[in-house]
């Protein structure tokens, strides 16, 4: 398996002077800069004290410098912890606690909000730990601003010249990345990976795309935007809001003018197909291939992006923080199956189908293991699956199971069945405890604009299609459904509380 520096390093003495990583807009970095700099970069935090199995905790958007500061460390034998600040101060302090980090590189934004302004970034909604007060090495992004501790160093600083910028040898068994999973429990789970199963998820991932050298990537993405680079593809970084951490899907799409590969959450696909039916935005006309991942992607909505879009290619990708990716299907592929598809596993992944229907996996890309936890071997997803052949079909998530009476009944088996029918946008299947125990189905969903009484096509549809015992005891159908964190699944307590207002 090639590392992916060193892959880097590969492409930078094959196509030297092609474009490798740049702003929409801006020159790009070529790809002998791109890894002359990364170089550079781990030499210059050697030289501020910076050692191998340092951690360095995140916290500025991605943009080329970010990028060139995340390659520099992990090529210095450090780790990136990512800590998503808008966890809130007490959990975003638990996780700190847990990785101990010695170096913190943080946008001189958020020293001041978190600081001197702290009043004004409640206003704007936003409950921030104090980065000023953190008892690390500091690395601020931007412009020095108020709160910034007098000893932090520039991001430039490390970016600029330096007087060694060759690569140091690779340790494929250093930690490189420290992600945590989503939740708010009390103990944290930071999931570990190393050099070697980044690069190994990074690979498989750009085999299952049409990226390679003319190819022109454009997402915020590192695991769609390293396997382009891998591939000696031009990646582009959309700019970020100044004050925002979430990129409008309609300006983005309009600035993929030149792209021939996109990455988009599935709800930002909707709000940019939305724009495109509405003929308020032009359909970008080189886009050959779209990968979606981070919720799950429906029937509803790759039937609208390939009206849309008939000339481009959609990836439904699957996976978790743990290991990924673990299966990528085509859109026409998950269109044409009558179940949840999630395709082929990628090279090296090994999946297996537990006793109670739980998929299982392993493989190169697994992370060590959990943070301070005994290394792992393989993972149970959660996510109930079974084989088509050689491929993988989800069939629902274990913890959503909902019960009536005898019967376990799981969304994920029906909810791609029901959005696959004429008038569906989006479709949630939620449960309502009785006093017994016994839940009360209700069904949730988006129609799409032009559909007459869907509520009566449904029920009359719903028998014919599906078990009888998964049939919804009440069928709603909202403006929305209700999403949470960064990747915006369905937040199904939050769309509980919502049928139950509807429903009283």
């Amino acid at each position: 398996m090639t590392d992916f520096l060193e892959r880097l390093a590969t492409q930078a003495e094959r196509i030297p002077d092609a474009s490798a990583l740049g702003t929409v807009g801006k020159r790009a970095l070529t790809y002998r800069e791109l890894v002359e700099t990364v170089g550079g970069v781990a030499h210059n935090l050697g030289e501020a004290g910076f050692a191998p199995g340092d951690r360095m905790l995140f916290s500025i958007r991605p943009s080329v410098s970010s990028v060139l500061l995340i390659f520099g460390v992990i090529a210095a034998g450090g780790t990136i912890v990512f800590v998503d600040p808008g966890v809130g101060p007490e959990l975003f302090a638990k996780r700190v606690d847990v990785v101990e980090p010695s170096w913190a590189a943080t946008e001189s934004l958020l020293y001041t909000v978190s600081g001197p302004l702290a009043g004004f970034g409640r206003r704007k909604g936003l409950e921030l730990p104090r980065f000023g007060a953190l008892d690390v090495r500091h690395i601020h992004s931007g412009v020095w601003l108020p709160g910034t501790p007098l000893g932090s160093i520039p991001l430039r600083r490390f970016t600029g010249d330096a007087r060694e910028r060759a690569l140091p040898a690779a340790d494929p068994d250093a930690a490189a990345l420290i992600v945590f999973t989503s939740g708010t429990t009390d103990e944290p789970k930071a999931v570990v990976h190393t050099r070697a199963s980044l690069s190994a998820g990074l690979a498989a991932m750009g085999g299952r795309t049409s990226l390679a050298p003319g190819a022109f990537l454009h997402t915020e993405q590192l695991m769609m935007g390293l396997p382009a680079l891998m591939a000696g593809a031009r990646w582009a970084m959309p700019r970020y809001p100044r004050f925002g951490t979430h990129i409008d899907p309609v300006r983005f799409t309009r600035n993929l003018r030149s792209a021939t590969h996109a990455f988009y959450t599935p709800a930002d696909l909707a709000v940019a197909l939305a724009a495109i039916e509405a003929d308020a935005l032009a359909a970008p006309p080189n886009l050959r291939q779209v990968a979606l991942g981070g919720a799950p992607v429906t029937s509803a909505l790759l039937r609208r992006a390939q009206k849309s879009l008939p000339d481009t290619e959609f990836l439904a990708v699957y996976g978790m923080t743990e290991i990924l990716p673990v299966a990528v299907a085509t859109g026409a592929a998950k269109l044409a199956h009558d179940g949840d598809l999630l395709g082929t596993p990628v090279r090296g992944v090994r999946a297996r189908i537990a006793d109670d229907g739980e998929l299982v996996l392993s493989g190169p890309n697994l992370c060590r293991g959990y943070l301070g936890a005994e290394p792992m071997t393989e993972i149970a997803t959660g996510d109930l699956a079974r084989w088509d052949g050689k491929e993988l079909v989800l069939t629902g998530r274990k913890k959503d199971m909902m019960i009536r009476g005898k019967t376990n009944i799981y969304p994920g088996l029906y909810e791609p069945v029901i959005t696959a029918i004429d008038g569906v946008r989006e479709a949630i299947m939620v449960g309502l405890p009785d006093e017994i125990g016994d839940e009360r189905i209700v069904l949730a969903i988006v129609a799409e604009p032009e559909s007459a009484d869907i509520v009566a096509l449904l029920r009359e549809r719903l028998p014919q299609i599906i078990d009888t015992t998964a049939v919804p005891d009440d069928i709603v159908v909202v403006d929305r459904i209700p999403v949470s964190g960064r990747t915006n699944k369905p937040d199904r307590a939050a769309l509980r509380e919502l049928v139950v207002t509807l429903l009283a």
